[in-house]
C-alpha cells in the first residue's frame, strides 16, 4: 500500500477512536445521578436495607432534679457591700508590694463568690485579686448570656463593678495542670516574680484571736501574708536553699516562685487533675527547692456556701427584726443598705459564731462518715443552662472530667512506673521520668 494511503487510513482510525470515546463518555454522564446522589443519605451498615427505619437513640433515665441554687449575696444586687471590718483594713497610706492572687473558676458561682468575698473581707486588696474564668464559654459571662442555674455561670458585672476585682478568660476549657501553666504565663506577661493562687472552694478568715507575739498588735490574714512574703523574699530565707512554694493549709492558698516552677518545666500538661500536684512538687523537691508551710489565718475547704455573705463583713440582714422607725434612723447613717446590722467588734461573739459555722461546713465536706456522698458534690449542684451558649450536659461534663482525670493518672503511672506521691522514696530522680518500668506491650 502506498505511504500516503497508509497515513490516511491511520488518521481515519484515530478520528473514529476519538468519536467512539466521546460517545462513551457522554453516555456515562447521563447516569451520574446514580453515582453522585443530590443529597446525602444517612449512613447504614452493610446489613441494613435502605427500607429499614432509622433507629431511635436510647437515652439514660432523666436525672433527678436538684433544688435550684440561690445567690448567696442578695444585697449586692441592689447596693454596694458595706466596708470590710475596720480591723482588717490596712492604713490608707500603707505601701504595698504586689500580691497577685489568682483564683480559677469552672463551676458553681456561689462558692466562687464566697471565696472572693472572704479574701476581700480578710483585707486582700481588690486590685490584687484575679478571677480566671475557665468555664469554657468564651465571653458568655462577660456578655451576661448565662443564667444562675447554669453550672458555668459567673456574675462578671458583680466581680468587676461591685467587688472591683479583675476577671480574665481562658481561650478554652483548661485542665487543672493547664490552668497552672496559664498562671505561669500570666506571671511572665505581667512580670510577676511570684504570685499567690487559691482554690475557688475555699474561705479565708482572719483569726481575730491572733495577736503578734512581738508587738501584741492584732494582725489580719492579709497583714500576716505580707509578713510571710517579706520573710520569703529576704536573702537569708534562700541563702542555703532556693524556695519554690509556701503552703497555707496545703495549696488551698499558696505562694509560688515563678522562676522555680519554670526551671523544672512547669506542670505536666498530660497529668491533668488530681495527681498533678504530686508530680510537680516531687520534681521541685528533686531539684532541691525549698517548700515550707506557713500560717496566716484560717483557710477552709468547703463544698457549701453560707446563706448570706454579709456575715463575712461581720454584719447581718436585720430586715425581719426592724420596724419602720428603726430603718428610718439607720438611713441617717447609711446611704446604701440601712437594713444591715452595725459592725460588731474584734473577736466578739459574732466572730466565734461565724468560725463555728465554717468549722462545721469544713467538717461536712471532708468527713466521709458525715457526708458519704464525697467532698466534690459541689461540682454538680447545677443542672440548668439548656439552650444557652456552650451548653454542656452537667452529668456528661462530670463524667468527662473524671475520664480525663483517670487518663492523667495512667500517664503518671507510666511516667514514674507506678502511682503514689512518694517518688523520691522509691529512689526516683528527675531523669528517671519515662525511662523506668517495662516496655509497653505492642498493640494487637
Amino acid at each position: 500500500m502506498p505511504l500516503r494511503a497508509k497515513v490516511r487510513l491511520l488518521a481515519v482510525s484515530a478520528i473514529a477512536f476519538l468519536v467512539l470515546f466521546m460517545v462513551t463518555l457522554w453516555s456515562s454522564s447521563l447516569n451520574l445521578s446514580n453515582v453522585l446522589p443530590t443529597h446525602l443519605e444517612p449512613s447504614r451498615s452493610p446489613q441494613e436495607s435502605p427500607s429499614d427505619p432509622i433507629p431511635i437513640p436510647h437515652h439514660k433515665p432523666t436525672p433527678s432534679a436538684r433544688p435550684p441554687i440561690k445567690d448567696n449575696f442578695p444585697l449586692a444586687d441592689h447596693a454596694l457591700p458595706p466596708p470590710i471590718p475596720s480591723w482588717n483594713a490596712l492604713p490608707a497610706d500603707t505601701k504595698l508590694p504586689r500580691t497577685p492572687l489568682l483564683i480559677a473558676f469552672t463551676r458553681n458561682w456561689p462558692l466562687l463568690q464566697q471565696t472572693v468575698v472572704s479574701y476581700l473581707t480578710a483585707g486582700w486588696p481588690a486590685s490584687q485579686i484575679y478571677v480566671i474564668d475557665n468555664s469554657g464559654t468564651q465571653n458568655s459571662n462577660q456578655r451576661n448570656l448565662l443564667t444562675l442555674q447554669n453550672p458555668f455561670y459567673l456574675n462578671h458585672h458583680r466581680l468587676t463593678a461591685v467587688y472591683n476585682v479583675t476577671v480574665l478568660e481562658t481561650p478554652t476549657l483548661l485542665t487543672f495542670a493547664q490552668v497552672q501553666n496559664y498562671f505561669l504565663h500570666l506571671a511572665i506577661t505581667h512580670d510577676w516574680p511570684y504570685y499567690f493562687w487559691g482554690h475557688q472552694d475555699a474561705v479565708a478568715l482572719s483569726d481575730e484571736t491572733y495577736f503578734d507575739p512581738e508587738t501584741g498588735a492584732y494582725k489580719s490574714l492579709y497583714a500576716r501574708v505580707l509578713d510571710t512574703l517579706a520573710e520569703t523574699l529576704s536573702p537569708s530565707y534562700s541563702a542555703e536553699q532556693k524556695w519554690a512554694i509556701r503552703f497555707f493549709a496545703y495549696d488551698h492558698l499558696a505562694l509560688v516562685s515563678r522562676e522555680a516552677y519554670l526551671s523544672v518545666g512547669g506542670w505536666d500538661p498530660f497529668i491533668s487533675y488530681y495527681i498533678s500536684d504530686c508530680d510537680m512538687h516531687e520534681r521541685l523537691a528533686m531539684a532541691n527547692y525549698r517548700m515550707d508551710d506557713a500560717r496566716v489565718g484560717i483557710i477552709y475547704d468547703l463544698s457549701t456556701s453560707l446563706d448570706d455573705l454579709l456575715v463575712l463583713y461581720r454584719r447581718t440582714d436585720d430586715r425581719e427584726n426592724l420596724n419602720d422607725e428603726d430603718l428610718a434612723k439607720r438611713r441617717l447613717f447609711s446611704s446604701s443598705a440601712p437594713e444591715i446590722s452595725p459592725l460588731g467588734a474584734l473577736g466578739d461573739d459574732g466572730f466565734h459564731a461565724l468560725k463555728k459555722t465554717l468549722d462545721d461546713m469544713d467538717r461536712w465536706k471532708n468527713d466521709n462518715k458525715i457526708n458519704p456522698a464525697g467532698r466534690n458534690t459541689w461540682q454538680a449542684m447545677q443542672q440548668g443552662g439548656q439552650g444557652e451558649p456552650f451548653y454542656y450536659d452537667a452529668e456528661g461534663f462530670s463524667e468527662a472530667i473524671e475520664m480525663t482525670n483517670q487518663n492523667g493518672n495512667r500517664v503518671y503511672e507510666r511516667k514514674w512506673d507506678g502511682g503514689g506521691c512518694g517518688l523520691r522514696g522509691r529512689g526516683m530522680k528527675a531523669t528517671d521520668a519515662w525511662r523506668v518500668g517495662h516496655d509497653p506491650e505492642p498493640e494487637r
